[in-house]
């Protein structure tokens, strides 16, 4: 079985790609995974460094505005065709699984056009105009937020890293205390803004980490790797710039506060760990429509940017860190809104495009 994995670009899309690549080889270690992307995305690094084959196609932004990049989009989108659909003849492509992104949308073509079929996955709860167009073709169609608004969309979750579909965030909740100096019966936040960090968030909690700390809390707080993660020597107070063992980090977590990336939010859910969302308010919004359903479901509450403040952390933050069993409700809640079979649910869809 030869399977061609189509997206790229940014994280939300490479991750639950290589998620469900790694899933594909598990179930079946004979089989031809190929992967394709661009040559500036960040699947030119990740994709290798997996093991697959990366197969590229040129970067075609869909024109905004009309200029001389749209005259010219029709002639190079129809080469970008051309090229998959000979990937695809000569890879003897049995199903193409598209994630976004800029490699998907000639992906979708090339394989309607070579009567192969293709299925695609969002990631996001508003989708993006490449799996907005092959939504209306697909043999299948996968959301990982219900509501999101795809033709003959199916929710099935986000495929996550196996190393979170496994955790055990109660054995390792000792571990994880040791590895950041803190004491594993005392509950814990965990803030983050990604991997850069979010200066909204960081300025808030210089203003008012005292206020947590004195509400029993310990507090680890990853300031991203544009900001140095000073250690201030406060008990019960860690501060780094980046975290390469996120596991532990969600181990020790009793509730998160974090931006609503849609890969953040399906695995804080996936996890059953009450949350504090604060989406980041540029591009389309698609932040705050991710955390949607687990705010709707009551597993988290949404703070907007633009009101995150040191007084709003005392005024809503701390409250609720106090309120046991309302964060009790939402760990209930979290579970139910959560997935940890997005990797599973998404391959049964390619199995059914398969057999369609």
């Amino acid at each position: 079985m030869s399977y061609l994995l189509a997206g790229g670009g940014t994280a939300g899309h490479v991750n639950p790609l290589l998620a469900v690549a790694d899933g594909l080889r598990r179930r079946d270690p004979d089989a031809e995974i190929l992967v394709l992307g661009t040559k500036e995305g960040l699947e030119a690094r990740l994709v290798p460094e997996r093991g697959y084959e990366l197969l590229t196609v040129e970067r075609l932004p869909f024109p905004r505005r009309p200029d001389r990049a749209a005259v010219a989009f029709p002639a190079r989108f129809r080469r970008a065709v051309a090229h998959v659909r000979r990937l695809i003849v000569d890879n003897d492509v049995h199903v193409v699984v598209g994630f976004g992104g800029y490699a998907s949308a000639p992906a979708y073509v090339a394989a309607r056009r070579e009567g192969v079929p293709f299925v695609v996955h969002e990631a996001n709860a508003r989708p993006g105009l490449a799996n907005v167009l092959g939504a209306r073709s697909a043999a299948r169609v996968g959301v990982a937020f219900a509501g999101t608004p795809l033709r003959g969309a199916r929710v099935v979750g986000m495929p996550l890293r196996r190393e979170l579909v496994d955790l055990d965030r109660a054995a390792l909740r000792a571990e994880a205390a040791a590895y950041y100096g803190l004491d594993p019966a005392r509950p814990t936040l965990l803030v983050f803004g990604g991997s850069l960090g979010a200066k909204r968030l960081n300025d808030a909690f210089a203003g008012a980490y005292r206020d947590v700390l004195e509400a029993g809390y310990q507090l680890v707080h990853l300031v991203g790797s544009r900001w140095e993660g000073e250690d201030l020597g406060i008990p019960g107070y860690v501060v780094r710039s980046y975290e390469d063992r996120m596991d532990l980090a969600f181990a020790l977590a009793d509730v998160v506060l974090c931006r609503a990336g849609s890969a953040t939010v399906s695995e804080v859910s996936a996890l059953g760990i009450p949350a504090v969302y604060v989406p980041y308010a540029v591009g389309n919004g698609e932040q705050r429509l991710n955390a949607r359903s687990a705010v709707d479901a009551g597993a988290a509450i949404l703070i907007d940017d633009a009101a995150f403040t040191a007084d709003r952390i005392r005024a809503e933050v701390v409250p609720l860190l106090r309120d046991w069993a309302r964060l009790e409700r939402m760990r209930e809640a979290a579970t139910v809104v959560g997935s940890r079979t997005g990797t599973e649910d998404v391959i049964t869809l390619i199995d059914e495009a398969l057999a369609s």
